[in-house]
């Protein structure tokens, strides 16, 4: 496909840069990006060789932010990585630094009403598991449920989601495999804006994501002149992002090659 021609010259031409930089930031979606969907959540384990790549691009001396959806002291657990990155969660409502602190955004008492609300709807509707609160959002999961089952809940959530989201001022937002309140004012793209701006100076940057949700990381990375990567199995047209990847192969060549980079100074993984 044309797609993956000019995904390899961009990501030469971007691997270039990251060479000659001495500030680098690798901005990582985790669930459909680092680590395949799973039913349950908490069974979704970085792809192999995900964990050895991130921790010798930490040990290079990039500065690795894992920006999600999820709850941020979920992942360490997961990841398993030698020294926590610093980690974005509930869409950059919250913040988990490498020292272990976790400062999280504040929530207007109305938002968290209806997030309230909201979770209580979900719950009668859905078994409890598949109703995900966290701060500042409530997500809706739906993924391993048959096509009947996922019309029918549909039917019975999402109108009164999207009718509690307007009298509360709540975003409502899809995601693959479900969909998801959340409170106004921050996203992905805020979490890539205020990282960057701590660096003080040029940075080689990266986002990779997969989800409708990465869409705003994509968009802020290249507003700063970096790079946007889809990683997905199939292209989502109407992407944002400069190139696209498949995991897990794809995925791990390209974190092999700024492995190589950052702690060999040089691109030899061809």
């Amino acid at each position: 496909m044309e797609v993956e021609v000019v995904t390899e010259a961009v990501l030469k031409r971007f691997l270039e840069r990251l060479a000659s930089r001495r500030r680098r930031m690798l901005f990582l979606d985790y669930d459909g990006t680092l680590a395949p969907f799973r039913t349950r959540r908490d069974q979704a384990l970085p792809y192999d060789g995900v964990s050895g790549s991130l921790n010798e691009i930490i040990a290079g001396a990039t500065r690795v932010v894992i920006i999600t959806g999820r709850s941020a002291d979920e992942l360490m657990r997961l990841l398993d990585l030698s020294q926590q990155p610093e980690i974005w969660g509930a869409h950059g409502l919250e913040r988990l630094l490498p020292g272990g602190e976790i400062r999280r955004f504040p929530i207007e008492p109305g938002a968290e009403e209806g997030l309230n609300e909201a979770t209580l709807a979900g719950r009668r509707a859905v078994d409890g598991d598949r109703v995900e609160r966290k701060h500042g959002c409530v997500a809706l999961h739906w993924r391993g449920m048959s096509e009947a089952d996922i019309l029918k809940l549909r039917n019975v959530v999402e109108t009164t989601w999207k009718d509690i989201a307007v009298d509360y001022g709540l975003g409502f937002h899809s995601f693959d495999g479900g969909f998801e309140l959340r409170a106004s004012g921050r996203d992905k793209g805020s979490a890539v804006r205020e990282s960057l701006a701590e660096a003080h100076g040029p940075v080689a940057a990266a986002y990779l994501g997969d989800d409708l949700t990465d869409e705003d990381g994509f968009r802020a990375v290249k507003a700063a002149g970096g790079l946007a990567v889809l990683v997905r199995s199939e292209y989502r047209a109407g992407t944002e992002a400069d190139a696209w990847l498949r995991p897990p192969d794809e995925l791990l060549h390209f974190l092999n090659r700024w492995s190589l980079i950052v702690n060999r100074g040089g691109d030899h993984a061809e």
